[in-house]
């Protein structure tokens, strides 16, 4: 495959019976050799697929196809290799889990800022803007002057906003997030416990890089997006990180010159927790894994496989 297409989307709808699309989805998106997961829940889909040109549209008429779901927008990247490892529907409580009762992106959110419009909004001094992701993927790369909640995951965000509501009933709220779905349910949080003026960017990070000439850009660093390119850069071009198969941090190329760094074993993040006997292990298993692919075949017990989605992490 010398054209990988890279399709992430999430679409907020209500669907009365999620388990009973996903046997049939799976078997729909299977005749298009894709790749990548896509999640279900009462309250919509969210995912990344990766294939062809003709796969990766398919399967967007497919989506489309779902109830209430015509109106589904998707953003778009290229590949140098698969970034998955097979394609996977899996069911979900939510999309994207906030774990707090009674938010609907459907009912109400901020409003949608457009990627030319975001730098004026975030240089207001009288602007807060926080960072909705969580804490690793904020050290990698960030908007200027953005407020890192340094949340492990998204369902620690409402925690945050409560601890800080005065000084957030004080300023305008912008958020931003991967793709936009966090921001969704957060500016919906927000919205729904009186907060008026909250605003999120349209499209999210990967939006505002494609369509932001890096001259004019208030972005620093690289975008991190839980597939095998790990981050991206402005124009969306495959960034300079990879990931620790072990505990799954970004590592960039001054990390992968450490002396603790061994690809599928360590690094500088995960060093000191693991004993020299995990790490032996985690080596054999690289071995075993290296010598599946050589024979053109997947190892059955992956350990180092990408499960979240790049539209944005189900957590």
């Amino acid at each position: 495959m010398t054209d990988i297409i890279v399709a992430t989307f999430y679409h907020f709808t209500r669907f009365e019976g999620p388990a009973a699309l996903r046997a049939p989805l799976l078997a729909q998106l299977s005749a298009y050799d894709l790749k990548g997961t896509v999640l279900l829940a009462s309250e919509g889909f969210n995912g990344t697929l990766a294939g062809t040109r003709v796969g990766v549209d398919s399967a967007l008429e497919v989506l489309r196809a779902l109830p209430n779901s015509m109106q589904l927008e998707h953003k778009e990247s290229h590949a140098e290799s698969m970034p998955f490892h097979r394609l996977k529907v899996r069911l979900k409580k939510e999309i994207v889990a906030m774990k707090v009762p009674g938010v609907d992106p459907l009912a109400s959110v901020g409003t949608y800022v457009a990627p030319e419009d975001w730098n004026e909004l975030i240089a207001d001094p009288e602007t807060m803007v926080i960072d909705a992701r969580n804490d690793f993927e904020v050290t990698i790369g960030t908007f200027e002057g953005a407020i890192n909640p340094k949340t492990e995951s998204f369902s620690e965000l409402p925690q945050w906003f409560e601890t800080h509501r005065a000084e957030l009933e004080t300023k305008k709220v912008a958020m931003f997030c991967t793709g936009g779905i966090r921001c969704e349910k957060a500016t919906s949080y927000l919205k729904e416990r009186g907060f008026d003026d909250v605003f999120h960017l349209k499209g999210g990070i990967l939006q505002y890089l494609e369509d932001i000439p890096e001259a004019e850009s208030r972005w620093r660093g690289e975008c991190f997006v839980f597939d095998d390119r790990v981050s991206v850069k402005h124009d969306l071009e495959l960034g300079e990180y990879v990931q620790c198969q072990v505990c799954r941090s970004p590592v960039n190329a001054a990390g992968r010159l450490s002396t603790n760094y061994v690809a599928g074993v360590s690094c500088d993040h995960c060093i000191d927790p693991r004993t020299d006997k995990q790490r032996a292990r985690y080596a054999a298993r690289r071995t075993q894994i290296k010598l599946a692919k050589d024979q053109n075949g997947m190892h059955p017990g992956r350990a180092d496989e990408p499960t979240k989605t790049s539209s944005d992490c189900d957590e």
